[in-house]
């Protein structure tokens, strides 16, 4: 890939709001690029530190709540006679909460299943996801339970009390779901070629020798889970603050599901195959739907083309792609006829 192509897609998304007058094509954008931020976040700890985590969904959805719950503002009673609340906190601080607390969640996971492994740790993950799902059902003086926490402030970026940006629109709020996803995107390339991702993706390879040469296996985990719990996060803080509504079911296990597919047929392991999975597999549904297919079908048709994409492609797009790539670079020299040498 060349040292250009990286500015070169950057510009090309910077330029959508310019092309793209559909309102409804440019929210597509924006809800796919949510999600390519969890895929991201998912890579790191499935791509790179080797960990499959079905529970994924569970640090986008406390980061969403606690994003929102700041925003807004709660009042809850610990007893008959004492009570906690805040007082509404601007929007770039209940973010900022949002980022933070599913990284602690996702420390306290990660340090909890370090001794954990495999279907083991899957296993984890998934309850971990259901039990914060039923806290939001049922603590309906702090969630409001089934019936979502409304009105949810946008995104106002400015210093408090002296001015504020509203992103009201679409296009603005493009802008910022991009500029995360390319911070995530930087955070996360050099997180890789650190000597913590260079002890991750050994981890990864062959745990039993990485420890054996001196690999802390339990702080570089919990690392991985921490800073991938942390990126989910904002993207669950993006996801409240663009639809302004929260409800239990931003836990359901579809979601994270579909994070697992962007990151399997993108290629896991590759900076680039969330990305690709994620463009791929969050504007399918919408070009399905476009063309009035009935939703069961609609998902039959989605199952193919992964099926299709893993069965011939099992490394990935990106990785076929690129092995492509530079068999065609190596195809020139090998076919250069050898030269024959003329006695004299």
């Amino acid at each position: 890939m060349s040292r250009w192509t990286p500015a070169i897609v950057l510009a090309v998304l910077a330029s959508v709001p310019l092309w793209v007058t559909s309102l409804y094509v440019l929210h597509i954008f924006i809800i796919a690029g949510i999600f390519i931020i969890a895929a991201m976040s998912l890579n790191l700890l499935l791509g790179y530190a080797g960990q499959l985590s079905l529970g994924h969904v569970a640090f986008f959805g406390i980061g969403a709540y606690t994003s929102a719950l700041i925003s807004l503002g709660f009042d809850i009673h610990l007893t008959d006679d004492l009570a906690f609340g805040i007082e509404p906190q601007p929007v770039w601080l209940a973010m900022l909460a949002g980022l933070v607390v599913p990284g602690l969640f996702g420390l306290g996971v990660g340090r909890i299943a370090s001794r954990l492994r495999g279907a083991y740790f899957v296993i984890v993950s998934i309850s971990f996801a259901e039990v914060v799902r039923l806290v939001a059902v049922n603590w309906v003086e702090l969630t409001q339970g089934p019936m979502a926490l409304n009105n949810i402030p946008p995104l106002t970026p400015g210093i408090p009390g002296v001015f504020a940006f509203l992103f009201l629109r679409k296009p603005a709020y493009f802008y910022v779901v991009l500029v995360v996803a390319v911070a995530c995107y930087v955070v996360i390339r050099r997180l890789v070629n650190s000597q913590a991702g260079r002890a991750m993706i050994a981890l990864r390879e062959n745990e039993a020798l990485a420890s054996s040469v001196g690999i802390d296996v339990t702080r570089y985990l919990v690392l991985a889970t921490a800073t991938s719990a942390a990126m989910v996060g904002a993207a669950g803080a993006l996801y409240a603050h663009y639809v302004r509504i929260v409800d239990p079911d931003i836990f359901l296990f579809i979601y994270t599901v579909t994070m697992v597919i962007m990151v399997i047929t993108g290629g896991k392991g590759t900076l680039a195959g969330p990305i690709v999975g994620g463009v791929i597999f969050g504007m399918l549904p919408e070009v399905l739907r476009s063309f009035a297919i009935v939703p069961e079908l609609q998902w039959v048709l989605f199952g193919i083309l992964m099926i299709l994409i893993v069965f011939l492609l099992p490394q990935g797009i990106v990785p076929a792609v690129s092995a492509w790539c530079a068999q065609r670079r190596r195809a020139p020299a090998h076919s250069e006829p050898p030269v024959e040498v003329v006695p004299r």
